[in-house]
């Protein structure tokens, strides 16, 4: 029972403007309503309002992790909502999933720019309609599929450019530019591990891509290391076009996270065209050549 109360209350204290909605004519509901979070923690809206009404089946780590991410909580409410299922809350020792409200806020209100938070070996976090609707909703995926070093070296031919950051496929950009963002997302990554070795996040991705993909341990076997930054990155979108974004890269070290944002210069055809993928919106569309 303390859990779905807990529930409740963080689900009424918060507004649709708050986690980036659309309140929408006749809202009778005080907050958010029930299918608003469960679509926001990717959940079955069923299964969301069994939890509410103390009659569904204990929660997963992954779920409360969503489930802190949707109701925006700080860090202490996240630990609460863990100890209310007997779980312990997640400790320093790995990357935190845990994406500070502040920093989701700040998401939130990037309506009309693309944005989304990753961590620091590649895990996308939160991405705003924007994002998703330049890159596809990495979101929808399952929780074990949202990487993008992982989908840029085992899944390209069927992936988008998932991170924007500096990631790309075939018929995106250039042969060369392949290359240097696989350089990049490797260099990264290494300099992820040798900052955190203890982190079993980052050393289960470098194993499981030294054995899935030759590519990958081929530039790995080059030692180098770099952290990404801003840069410039091209997107070609199956309506729009061709755009060219500048790619600022925002680090939260207390967290390991970092916000992408991807901005088009005023005034240039790129920018006429991302204008025009917000007036597109969402249609579940990944960049293709």
């Amino acid at each position: 029972m303390e859990l779905a109360d807990f529930l409740r209350r963080c689900r009424a204290r918060l507004g649709p403007a708050e986690v980036g909605l659309t309140p929408g004519p006749r809202r009778r509901t005080p907050g958010l309503r029930r299918e608003e979070v469960a679509q926001l923690a990717g959940m079955s809206p069923d299964y969301y309002t069994r939890l509410e009404q103390a009659r569904g089946p204990r929660p997963s780590r992954q779920m409360l992790t969503a489930l802190a991410r949707a109701l925006r909580l700080t860090d202490d409410e996240r630990d609460y909502l863990f100890h209310l299922v007997g779980e312990e809350p997640p400790r320093d020792r790995s990357t935190s999933e845990h994406v500070r409200p502040g920093l989701l806020r700040v998401l939130d209100r990037l309506y009309d720019t693309p944005a989304q938070v990753i961590t620091d070996w590649g895990e996308v976090l939160a991405q705003n309609a924007m994002a998703a609707a330049l890159v596809g909703d990495i979101m929808a995926r399952p929780p074990g599929d949202r990487n993008i070093v992982r989908s840029f070296f085992t899944r390209r031919d069927a992936a988008s450019s998932d991170d924007g950051a500096s990631s790309g496929t075939p018929g995106i950009f250039p042969s060369e530019e392949i290359e240097e963002h696989a350089r990049l997302h490797v260099a990264t990554l290494r300099a992820v591990l040798a900052a955190r070795p203890d982190d079993p996040g980052p050393a289960a991705l470098v194993a499981e891509l030294l054995s899935a993909s030759e590519e990958f341990a081929a530039v790995w076997a080059d030692h180098e290391v770099a952290i990404r930054h801003s840069t410039v990155k091209r997107f070609t979108h199956p309506v729009v076009g061709t755009m060219e974004l500048d790619c600022e890269v925002l680090l939260s070290s207390e967290h390991a996270q970092r916000l992408i944002v991807h901005t088009a210069r005023p005034g240039t055809e790129s920018a006429e065209r991302l204008e025009l993928l917000r007036v597109v919106g969402l249609q579940d569309l990944a960049p293709q050549g």
